[in-house]
């Protein structure tokens, strides 16, 4: 059965599934604090992150010795999926799991499989943390609400990856980071930053330096919290520089957050645009070039034409 619905941009207010993305973005840093475990470190963390698949998100390949594994989330099949370089497999059903249950099924299969992966089981970046092995407070699964945000995430990488083809300096993977549970793509000028002053709640300072060693342009989604209790994409720069908060960016319905210190686009803005992806595209660009103008990036050196599929880059 086609479970999904109301077009590649549904609706998806916060409120509508607030306990269900509670739960899943518990179960996202258990997953992750895996691959943070297994894989070496990489420049601004990013061997941590996840990344969105057709059906779901995904670790990608982590080593463990000669053999890797893979954990998948399959908002499909509604399952979590561990599968090995040696043909063995491990799964069972998202619904119905506490996060101290998922917590358990997940270290059960890995020890099914030979894999040790002992993690820190204390949540980062969220107030008032319970330990996942003790955590039954969070269990809920809302099927559809899942399904709708695999659309969201599925259609925000597509058209991430398109605005990253625009740009030749280093630039990060579309990726999602478990901490703060957004999908983000970042640009970066290629000069080192100032130091980062951390304070992130539940995330060493060391973290958040070495993150923001370098300046940097970056854009993401996320399905809302805080003072934006709503599903919203964001464009910040770090360091801010001097006029970024007060350049005009598209589409009109973007605004400065000066509680969160970022560009606010919200996803109902999106959704029901005329032309979706031009609009998140418009707002992608647009920050972007806030951010590249406001603290003089050298954008000939950095920028070319978005790619096309089959055509070589004229260089």
């Amino acid at each position: 059965m086609n479970n999904f619905s109301q077009g590649p941009w549904p609706e998806l207010p916060t409120a509508a599934w607030r306990d269900s993305y509670a739960t899943l973005h518990l179960w996202t840093q258990i997953v992750g604090k895996i691959r943070l475990t297994k894989a070496p470190w990489l420049n601004h963390s990013w061997h941590v992150a996840l990344y969105v698949t057709p059906r779901g998100l995904t670790t990608s390949p982590i080593p463990d010795g000669a053999r890797t594994f893979q954990i998948d989330f399959d908002f499909i099949d509604h399952a979590l999926r561990v599968s090995t370089s040696d043909g063995a497999q491990r799964q069972f059903a998202l619904a119905g799991q506490s996060v101290a249950g998922f917590y358990a099924a997940t270290m059960a299969a890995l020890a099914e499989l030979g894999i040790a992966a002992p993690i820190d089981e204390m949540p980062n970046e969220l107030p008032e943390p319970i330990r996942f092995s003790q955590d039954t407070v969070h269990a809920s699964y809302d099927r559809g609400a899942i399904t709708r945000f695999l659309q969201i995430l599925v259609n925000c990488d597509r058209v991430f990856k398109q605005f990253r083809t625009g740009f030749l300096g280093k630039a990060s993977p579309v990726h999602f980071f478990w901490g703060s549970f957004d999908l983000a793509v970042t640009r970066f000028s290629g000069r080192r930053a100032p130091r980062h002053p951390g304070g992130v709640p539940n995330l060493p300072d060391a973290v958040a330096h070495e993150a923001y060693s370098h300046e940097e342009s970056s854009a993401g989604f996320w399905p809302g919290s805080g003072a934006v209790d709503y599903p919203a994409f964001y464009s910040y720069a770090y360091p801010e520089p001097a006029g970024f908060r007060a350049a005009k960016v598209r589409p009109t319905s973007a605004f400065f957050s000066e509680a969160l210190g970022e560009f606010i686009l919200p996803y109902d803005a999106v959704r029901t645009a005329d032309d979706p992806d031009q609009a998140l595209l418009d707002f992608l660009q647009s920050t972007y070039e806030a951010a590249a103008i406001s603290a003089n990036w050298d954008r000939d050196a950095l920028e070319c034409d978005p790619g096309k599929p089959g055509v070589v880059r004229q260089v």
